[in-house]
């Protein structure tokens, strides 16, 4: 019979640990995938999460400067319209009486006593820097000169000073013409609409440049 082969322990134990050494190795491998994987995929994460976060910030920014330019817009209108109701309750409605009366007596106050009165013309008139707005028999004056020239309509005579009027005039011309251009143009701001206005008042026969060279030219 033949004999026995013993079995060798050390060599299945030498076996045993390069197989584990084996396995743990793989294991090792295999975990460093993973963590590599799911790094990876936070990367993405957070990349769209900054993305994101960009876009609303963005988007907050437009929406506080709308809101902060719609607020400047509206205390802007506010102010006009204040402005326009201060104008109406401080400015008298005059009759032709009242205004001849009050020419009467400052022409009184500047004259010596012992001078001998007579008509004064209407240039001699003296302004009433005071007075911002008269209705004369259904006509708009903004001062005294005006109301005078209203007064005066059947003696037509050439302004010699048609400058002095120019700010009663231009005030006037924009409460008359800028509701018109906020209705034209309503995103526009109020700095905008009056240099429009102000063009528009360069060439409107209301301004009293103009109206001076009309009268030259019809003489």
């Amino acid at each position: 019979m033949p004999k026995k082969l013993g079995v060798n322990t050390k060599a299945l134990e030498a076996k045993a640990r390069k197989d584990s050494a084996k396995k743990i190795k793989e294991e090792l491998i295999q975990k460093q995938k993973e963590d590599e994987y799911w790094r990876d995929d936070d990367k993405l994460v957070n990349r769209k999460l900054e993305r994101q976060q960009q876009r609303e910030a963005k988007k907050q920014e437009v929406q506080q400067r709308k809101a902060q330019n719609r607020a400047a817009y509206e205390e802007e209108q506010k102010n006009v319209v204040k402005t326009v109701k201060n104008k109406e309750q401080s400015n008298p409605k005059m009759t032709r009486s009242h205004i001849q009366n009050l020419i009467e007596k400052q022409k009184k106050k500047e004259e010596p006593e012992n001078n001998i009165q007579r008509e004064p013309t209407h240039l001699e008139m003296p302004l009433e820097e005071n007075i911002n707005h008269l209705i004369v028999d259904g006509e708009e004056a903004r001062n005294v000169d005006e109301a005078i020239s209203i007064l005066s309509l059947n003696e037509p005579e050439i302004d010699k000073h048609p400058e002095r009027r120019m700010r009663a005039a231009w005030l006037a011309y924009e409460e008359k013409h800028l509701p018109r251009l906020k209705q034209e143009n309503p995103s526009f701001r109020l700095s905008q609409l009056r240099e429009m206005l102000r063009k528009e008042f360069n060439k409107s026969a209301e301004n009293p440049i103009n109206q001076q060279g009309l009268i030259k030219n019809k003489h």
